[in-house]
């Protein structure tokens, strides 16, 4: 071990084990949505026969398979560090995911019911954006502040792009492929360095 990361005395093996349970799940599901995101950007590129986006889903399939394979291989490094998790701590996640189910079927509800279906992607994405800044606190990853921030940010872009007048396929492709990019480089993240 590097004189960076602690040595973990014998009786921290719980939690270096839920710290370890943790890190895999987080990268599974970090890239399994960044997939899905990936998915959603490739449906703006055309019709779903076209080359262009079976290209995007098939390298969005290989990216998510590397990091998940990064993610739970046995050879891997232990975390630098083992989480500090508050007290009860998988209440509080349940309670943040809750919230953010019910505010994205209020956004898809509100923009349909508006007549601005193209606003969903973008709705979506703040909403996702946002539920990552109490997780980063509830899973003690600070690296979710910065996911968090990314997707909002590729929220406003999204929002500011629909009210531009931008087509919703050309919406859908800036939002689905950013959150892509965002998740895929935070589970990569989690993957590789914890």
């Amino acid at each position: 071990m590097t004189p960076t990361q602690p040595v973990p005395a014998s009786g921290d093996a719980e939690c270096l084990t839920l710290t370890r349970q943790l890190r895999r799940r987080g990268t599974l599901v970090l890239s399994v949505f960044a997939l899905l995101w990936a998915f959603a950007g490739a449906s703006g590129t055309g019709a779903a026969t076209d080359a262009v986006p079976l290209s995007i889903e098939v390298a969005a399939v290989l990216v998510t398979a590397a990091a998940v394979y990064l993610g739970h291989r046995a050879g891997a490094a232990p975390s630098p560090r083992s989480v500090r998790l508050p007290e009860n701590w998988a209440r509080g996640v349940g309670i943040v995911n809750g919230v953010e189910v019910a505010a994205i079927v209020a956004v898809i509800a509100a923009a349909n019911g508006s007549g601005r279906p193209e606003l969903v992607p973008a709705g979506i994405a703040l909403v996702v954006g946002l539920h990552f800044f109490p997780l980063a606190r509830l899973y003690d990853q600070w690296q979710y502040r910065w996911t968090a921030a990314l997707l909002t940010a590729v929220a406003v872009v999204g929002l500011v792009l629909a009210g531009a007048g931008l087509t919703a396929g050309s919406v859908r492709i800036v939002v689905g492929l950013g959150c892509a990019a965002v998740l895929w480089a935070a589970a990569y993240h989690l993957a590789l360095r914890g």
